[in-house]
């Protein structure tokens, strides 16, 4: 951050530190929220509130037993285990046919870019209600449109397990497209043309050079894709059933049923994994910009 000039006009030092404190605000407005969730996940009774033991800074008023309930509990440990299966091969499907759309995306030849570009990428623009309303309505009679018509697979995907997971991959493309995109903004196309003129075929030339330079920007859009379908709750409401309840679908039957101070405790692991991918996706990003000769800020 700039130091203020010693020549600076009084407008000027009213805007310099103005600045800070507006910035401070919304910092505070935005962090606050979060920070409040942690120490009340750790209150020893079953209440949303700070008691006045938590208060008085007494070790009485603390407790583990909502982490406990967490992984103790059947329901929580069974929505767990559906979010870790759901989320992993939804991310892979993600990065694979996002990388691959991105790779395409890039090529200057490649007719109506920005148009396909657009549509690839509007499942994070447009609302969540209105995207689960046409994968339901989808998923219950799936077809194959064909120029004579459409033809009607004889399956659905409402209720099952391979539902929600294109379901959550299709949420999480656009992150991997705008990642990879931007990181083949600095790549330098002469690598593949110099590769397949020593005779490498398009496979290995993805795979030895490619690959190695844009890893971090695949690498950031599948954490985000895995974010996306980690903390999902309204399409797996929609398409999913019972055996498919992941950790935001049980989060928010819990409020909506009973109130359970442990919501809190799954909240704030929810927070700490994703603090931890936020540093990852920071350490990526520099390495990204000391692959393509930029000074990372």
């Amino acid at each position: 951050m700039s130091a203020l000039p010693p020549y600076a006009t009084t407008g000027q030092r009213v805007w310099h530190y103005s600045f800070r404190i507006i910035c401070g605000l919304i910092f505070f407005f935005l962090i606050a929220p979060i920070i409040v969730i942690i120490p009340l996940s750790f209150n020893a009774q079953d209440f949303f509130t700070f008691t006045p033991e938590m208060l008085a800074l007494d070790p009485e008023g603390y407790s583990t037993k909502h982490y406990e309930d967490f992984f103790t509990n059947s329901d929580w440990q069974l929505a767990l285990k559906n979010s870790l299966k759901i989320a992993p091969v939804a991310t892979i499907l993600s990065v694979s046919f996002g990388t691959l759309a991105a790779i395409g995306l890039s090529q200057s030849h490649v007719p109506f870019r920005r148009a396909i570009m657009a549509i690839l990428i509007s499942p994070m623009i447009v609302p969540l209600i209105i995207s689960a309303t046409g994968m339901y309505f989808f998923y219950s009679n799936p077809y194959i449109p064909t120029p004579f018509g459409k033809i009607d697979l004889p399956f659905t995907l409402t209720g099952t397990y391979w539902g929600v997971v294109l379901a959550h991959a299709a949420l999480g493309i656009p992150f991997v497209i705008i990642t990879v995109t931007a990181t083949l903004v600095g790549f330098d196309q002469s690598l593949t043309r110099a590769a397949a003129n020593m005779g490498a075929n398009p496979v290995t030339t993805f795979f030895k050079i490619q690959m190695p330079l844009i890893l971090p920007g695949v690498v950031s859009g599948g954490l985000f894709a895995f974010i996306t379908s980690f903390d999902e709750v309204v399409v797996v409401l929609f398409v999913g059933s019972a055996g498919q309840k992941t950790l935001p679908w049980q989060m928010f039957t819990g409020l909506r049923e009973q109130i359970s101070p442990t919501i809190l405790a799954v909240a704030t692991i929810l927070i700490a994994v994703s603090v931890l991918l936020l540093f990852t996706l920071e350490i990526l990003r520099r390495r990204s910009e000391r692959l393509r000769g930029m000074s990372p800020s």
